[in-house]
Formats: structure tokens, sequence, C-alpha cells
């Protein structure tokens, strides 16, 4: 295949917009976001106002609905603009959960496997044998793959302590030190090759009773945790890692997503998961409470079917128990 769309001036891409039935109100201005933030970030925030329509198949014979270029009616740059900023405030707000979420993981993880075993993470003895040996590539087994991602975090730090601990104390870092170079998503790996008795005991601390559901929130929250860290489109995305949920009555705001597959897909699910760890982390938070309010200022647009908070996953009358 060849690639046939042209680069285009800014000027040009505007004219585009307009072509398709935008109203793209102060051309100067719409110029600016263009130049700052980019056609194609921004193309994600107004897709949603495409115009579908009905198209047959032409091997097939199958009709299906598909997206035109073509905007609404109503269409408006500033508002597919306003959803950007709603969205990146929300990336903003979720990221300091994640920080706080994962701050505190990492001194659960270090503290229990470190009474054992000083360096515990590259010991597959002290991880369940199951879980960690389970190949995946060839014939490395999961916790072979999960420590060379180790090293390559460690090398990759330009942290000082990495220095002095390998000048002062040997080649290997203490879990309790190499645990503060790992990412979100090394934490969750290492945590899903830990003894069930482990991984137990760190999810009842948390009021999750089934360390499975635990581990598929870690898991999700990395996910999550990818997304805001690359400045991804958040408020409607399809959640592709989705967690699991307790046995009903366990938790009682997780019953409202059960069976709910509309809901299990969307973002929200991972933000009450946040809500549900950062209070359990710290229970005077007001996280959630500045999470609502934002969640709250979701923008107007004018376009003839404009999308609303119910596109992050919101269940019914979320705000009475939130």
């Amino acid at each position: 295949m060849t690639y046939s769309r042209p680069w285009m001036k800014f000027a040009e891409q505007l004219a585009l917009l307009k072509s398709r039935g935008m109203d793209v109100g102060s051309e100067q201005a719409a110029l600016s976001y263009l130049e700052r933030i980019g056609y194609y970030r921004l193309s994600a925030y107004w897709h949603p106002f495409r115009v579908w329509m009905m198209q047959q198949h032409a091997d097939s014979g199958r009709i299906a609905s598909v997206r035109t270029d073509k905007f609404m009616t109503g269409t408006h740059f500033v508002d597919a603009v306003n959803l950007y900023l709603f969205d990146k405030k929300l990336r903003l707000i979720v990221l300091d959960a994640l920080e706080r979420i994962e701050v505190a993981l990492r001194v659960d993880i270090a503290y229990l496997l470190g009474k054992r075993n000083t360096f515990a993470h590259l010991d597959v003895n002290e991880l369940h044998p199951g879980f960690a040996g389970k190949v995946r590539e060839g014939s490395k087994t999961a916790h072979q793959i999960w420590c060379e991602r180790h090293a390559q975090l460690e090398a990759r730090s330009k942290e000082d302590f990495v220095t002095h601990y390998h000048a002062k104390h040997g080649p290997e870092l203490p879990i309790w030190v190499a645990i503060e170079v790992w990412d979100f998503g090394a934490m969750s790996q290492l945590f899903a090759m830990m003894k069930v008795s482990d991984q137990q005991q760190i999810s009842t601390k948390y009021g999750v009773g089934d360390w499975k559901v635990f581990q598929s929130w870690l898991r999700s929250l990395s996910y999550l945790r990818n997304l805001v860290a690359h400045h991804s489109r958040l408020w409607n995305r399809n959640v592709v890692d989705q967690p699991k949920l307790p046995m009903h009555g366990v938790i009682d705001w997780c019953d409202i997503f059960a069976g709910k597959n509309d809901l299990l897909a969307k973002p929200f699910l991972l933000l009450a998961i946040c809500r549900h760890l950062t209070r359990t982390i710290c229970p005077g938070t007001q996280w959630h409470i500045r999470l609502k309010e934002h969640l709250q200022t979701f923008p107007m647009q004018r376009v003839t079917q404009p999308r609303s908070i119910a596109d992050i996953g919101t269940p019914t009358n979320w705000e009475n128990w939130w």
C-alpha cells in the first residue's frame, strides 16, 4: 500500500475541517491550537462528532454503519478543544492518585518480601513457582523476562542512590532500593508472581478479600498509568485490560458494575478503583471529591448529538455513593 495523505500546512488543515462542515470560529485561535496541540491529537476529540452512514461492503454485501469525514451540524472547533482540556485535567487528577497507590504498594511489597530475603525479587524461590516459572517467550520464564526488565530499568535510572548502592554494597540492589527504579508495570508484574499468601496479605490490607481480583486491579491500573503518562485520550476510551470484580456483596460499590459490559469497558470503573485504594491509603483524602467536581464540569457541545459524562462509563446516580 502507498500512503496517500500528504503533509499539510496548518492553514490547510483548518481549511479541510471547514470543508467537512466544522465551524472553526476564530481562525486565529483555531490555528493557534493546531500549532500547539496538533491536528492528530485534537482529532480524537472531534471524532465523536463525525456523521455516521450505512455502507455496503463490496465483497460480502454486508451493510454496516461507518463514520464519514463529514461533521454533524453544530460541530464547533472550540468544543473539541474544550473536551481535550477536560481530558487533560482528568489525566492530571488521575496521575495524582496513581502516584499515591504506586508509592504505597512499593512499601508494602518491599517490606513483606524484604523481611524474608534482601534480594527476594531476584530469587525465584521466594515467588510462586507456577506464576514465576511459567514459560512466556521460547524457553524463558516469566521471572527471567521480568529480571531482564528489572535490569533495564536499573541501568536506565539516573538516580544517585543506584550509583551509591553499587559502589558501597555490590552489584545487586536490595528489594527496598530496587523497587524505587521500577515502573507501575514492573511492580504489578512482580506482584502477580508472588506467592498466593503474600498477594492475599497485601490485597486484604486494601479491603479486597480476593487476591485474584486485586491482582487484576493492579494490572488494569498499570494500563491506566500508561495512558495518562503518554497523554493519551482517556474520557471515552474502551478499556482493553478490564479488571475483575469481587463476588456480589463483598464490596458494595462494585456491585453497581456487575454484569454491565458497557460499564466494565469504560474508564470510570478504574477511577472507582483509584477512589477505593486512595481512601484506604489515606482515609482523609479529598482526591475523590476533586475528581467528582471535575467530572461535573464536563463541557457542553452545540452539536446535534452531544456527548456526555456517561461516555466515561458512569453508572446511574453515581454521585450519590461516590
